[in-house]
């Protein structure tokens, strides 16, 4: 989050820098000079983006927040050159349009550092009593998310994750869970799997693993493992801590086989 936060300012700090220095150094102008340091900001970030992939949101983020600095600062550097030769001339001086659109976009990146800052810590306790709604039990208004579908960032893991797709169709096993009693938030509650291959007879000796995973919150995320209680049948006492929707990711393994199912529970309110 702070790394994301410490980039863009850098970036951004460096592209204004770029831009007066270009300005007063040389005779390109401050367009001229605004458009090279939009390209450099382009040929340096996005190969360190590509080799470091930080996700396509992140890279967009910044290529549009560094295009936007670069804009910004032709616009307005580019105003004051004209204000600046018609003031010598008795001609109007600097007009207030190029100050307002810069303020616009210096305000959008503030708005969009304020948004990363509330999903990454949340309000504090005191805002929070102000501005949510009264309700019984905590209520967070952090939203560091969770991306279950990791094969999605990288064209090759999507591959991968296709080809395993069609294996585990053809592989068939027949595969079945769900809890011996209703989750309750903060109370053990046994999740039962019963496994069984494609003709039929109890799936042994596998290794059953999985993911609780909260939509609105990863750090509350549950890594389970399960024994075999009986022939073809994996069982966990497992302990969620929040009530409300959870997507469930759970793996068998045996051999070199893996059969991969994706779901979603409820946990109840005490």
């Amino acid at each position: 989050m702070y790394d994301l936060l410490l980039s863009l300012a850098v970036g951004v700090g460096l592209i204004i820098v770029a831009n007066l220095l270009l300005v007063r150094v040389s005779s390109l102008g401050a367009t001229r000079s605004a458009v090279l340091v939009a390209l450099a900001s382009l040929g340096i970030y996005v190969p360190i983006a590509i080799f470091y992939w930080p996700g396509s949101d992140v890279l967009a983020m910044h290529l549009a927040i560094y295009l936007v600095t670069a804009c910004a600062c032709g616009l307005f550097m580019g105003a004051r050159e004209t204000a600046g030769a018609k003031g010598r001339s008795g001609g109007l001086r600097f007009h207030w349009g190029p100050a307002a659109i810069a303020g616009f976009f210096v305000g959008l990146v503030g708005l969009f550092a304020l948004f990363i800052l509330l999903a990454g810590q949340g309000l504090s306790p005191r805002l929070s009593s102000r501005l949510l709604p009264s309700a019984q039990g905590n209520i967070t208004s952090v939203f560091p998310g969770t991306i279950s579908h990791d094969f999605q960032q990288k064209e090759d893991l999507y591959n991968d994750y296709l080809l395993q797709v069609e294996r585990q169709q053809e592989r068939g096993w027949q595969v079945q869970k769900g809890w011996l009693q209703k989750p309750v938030k903060g109370q053990p509650a046994e999740f039962k799997v019963m496994a069984r291959t494609h003709e039929g007879d109890p799936l042994r000796g596998a290794e059953v693993t999985g993911w609780f995973l909260r939509p609105s919150d990863s750090r509350l995320d549950v890594r389970f493992s399960m024994q075999e209680v009986e022939p073809g049948a994996y069982q966990a006492s497992l302990n969620l801590p929040a009530a409300g929707v959870w997507n469930l990711v759970l793996q068998l393994r045996k051999g070199g086989d893996l059969h991969e199912i994706r779901a979603s529970t409820s946990v109840l309110t005490p």
